[in-house]
């Protein structure tokens, strides 16, 4: 692996080319696959190249969560009130460094997103799921899947299930099937997709627009010239190169979630034609220790024996708290009316003890420490209240049924993945930005080759990669091909 910035190619350098099209898509992940079909859709000649051997890659692992809201069809069956706005306000307060005019996009248009997706072929089912889950263990279309019910969200937007997912049982690849159902969309519209083909750089013309790249098969190499080029090859989580670089996070205790092909290649190919990047630091990490929910019931403290987090966290919420602790050491606390054996199996059982004390001397704990939290957020949970993390009356009693045990959340311990957040800088049309803002003509990028609304684990929710992906991936293709008709007016391809 490499962190190295690939060779930008000049077209009056380029003998000859294999191919020329209006919009060249590289990767056919679930941004790439949206890029291509509403590019195609728009009337442009459309050629998509893949590193892989079939499409989907990182995408095709997710389990199917479509992050939308606003008054779906599903949410409106299953009776969940929701409103653009309030999804707005929610994904605001979630964000870090919000985009206004990305977010209102994405929040006013998400209604619609989701009848372009059921266009496509996708039904999701009219029903909800209640559970406190990573995934539906069934096909249910509906639940939460992220902090809003989590104090202080809860407080600043109206909350409402927002993650949609796609009819296959649990986490079974879910989004594996959109994936083959934007390709036969694709395809019908007569696009072509060429697997086992790699992007290795951008050609660019005297201005620095871009006009095409660089393409490589096995032994077999060329050049493709294009009027756009939309960059959707991934993120970076698997080159342990750029992870170092970047974010070190993912460096220590975590277990990149990804494809071979998470390399940041369609990153550094933007950077090379002078795009910037923005959040490259961030990343998702999770270690999930529910369900059973009725772990939820316990309280989560650091080696000082303090809490840290409202326990009924979103997952990745917590795992983002537990990597700020002293030593990033954590312990799920839990008593005998609590415990459970955590259905993943990343969260690891260390004992069970008779007395607190015999705990803390076991967890190496300073003495007293643990005692005394528990004994406050004992009294606290008798009285219905949790003043210092107001975790959500649902998952509020006391834990004063012994014998009590503990979870090590502790990284290295328990079982972490992750994947980056950060990416290219792009407007709300994908076009690649450079640091001062304005747009390299003829790039484009969306899903994890940009940096759009997913920006740490701290406010993620489940199904936001996905949405975002591919709502701005279909902004991005239509975007290409609007700006490679342009070109094709003004009299052909760029030189």
């Amino acid at each position: 692996m490499t962190a190295e910035i690939p060779e930008i190619l000049r077209s009056d350098e380029v003998d000859g080319a294999s191919d020329e099209v209006d919009v060249l898509v590289v990767g056919f992940g679930m941004a790439g696959a949206c890029a291509a079909v509403e590019a195609a859709e728009a009337g442009a000649r459309v050629l998509v190249i893949d590193r892989g051997g079939a499409g989907g890659s990182t995408s095709a692992m997710a389990g199917g969560h479509f992050y939308l809201g606003g008054g779906t069809a599903v949410q409106v069956a299953t009776g969940h009130a929701d409103t653009a706005e309030q999804m707005y306000k929610y994904l605001e307060a979630a964000s870090p460094d919000p985009d206004p005019e990305k977010l209102r996009l994405y929040c006013d248009g998400s209604v619609e997103h989701f009848e372009w997706l059921e266009r496509q072929g996708v039904r999701f089912e009219r029903s909800y799921y209640p559970g406190k889950a990573v995934i539906q263990p069934g096909t249910e279309g509906l639940m939460y899947t992220g902090n809003e019910k989590v104090w202080p969200f809860r407080d600043v937007a109206e909350p409402a299930p927002r993650g949609h997912k796609v009819p296959v049982p649990g986490d079974k690849g879910g989004a594996r099937m959109v994936i083959e159902l934007l390709e036969k969309r694709f395809r019908s519209l007569g696009g072509e997709i060429r697997y086992e083909t790699g992007a290795t750089g951008l050609v660019t013309d005297r201005r620095g627009g871009v006009v095409g790249a660089r393409w490589r098969h096995f032994t077999e190499s060329g050049v493709i010239r294009a009027a756009a080029v939309v960059l959707t090859a991934g993120g970076y989580a698997c080159n342990p190169d750029m992870v170092a670089a970047y974010t070190s996070r993912l460096a220590h205790g975590v277990t990149p979630l990804g494809s071979t092909y998470d390399d940041g290649l369609g990153i550094r190919m933007g950077i090379s034609a002078g795009g910037a990047t923005r959040h490259m630091d961030r990343a998702f990490v999770s270690a999930p220790f529910y369900p059973p929910p009725e772990l939820l019931n316990g309280i989560v403290v650091n080696k000082l024996g303090n809490r840290f987090v409202a326990e009924d966290a979103y997952h990745g919420r917590t795992a983002a708290y537990v990597f700020q602790q002293p030593d990033a050491v954590a312990y799920l606390i839990v008593d005998s009316e609590s415990v459970g054996t955590p259905r993943y199996g990343t969260v690891p059982f260390i004992d069970g003890w008779e007395s607190v004390p015999e705990m803390e001397q076991e967890l190496d704990l300073p003495e007293g420490s643990l005692r005394g939290t528990l004994e406050e957020y004992n009294h606290d949970a008798a009285r219905g209240a949790d003043p210092r993390f107001h975790k959500h009356p649902d998952w509020l009693r006391p834990l004063d049924v012994g014998p009590w045990a503990a979870y090590d959340l502790t990284p290295g311990k328990a079982t972490y993945v992750g994947f980056t957040l950060g990416g290219l800088r792009t407007d709300v049309d994908g076009a690649v930005l450079t640091e001062t803002g304005n747009p390299i003509a003829g790039l484009h990028a969306a899903g994890a080759c940009a940096s759009n609304i997913a920006q740490d684990s701290d406010g993620y929710s489940s199904g936001t990669r996905l949405g975002e992906g591919s709502f701005f991936g279909r902004r991005a293709g239509r975007h290409a091909a609007g700006a490679a008709r342009t070109t094709t007016a003004r009299g052909g391809s760029r030189r």
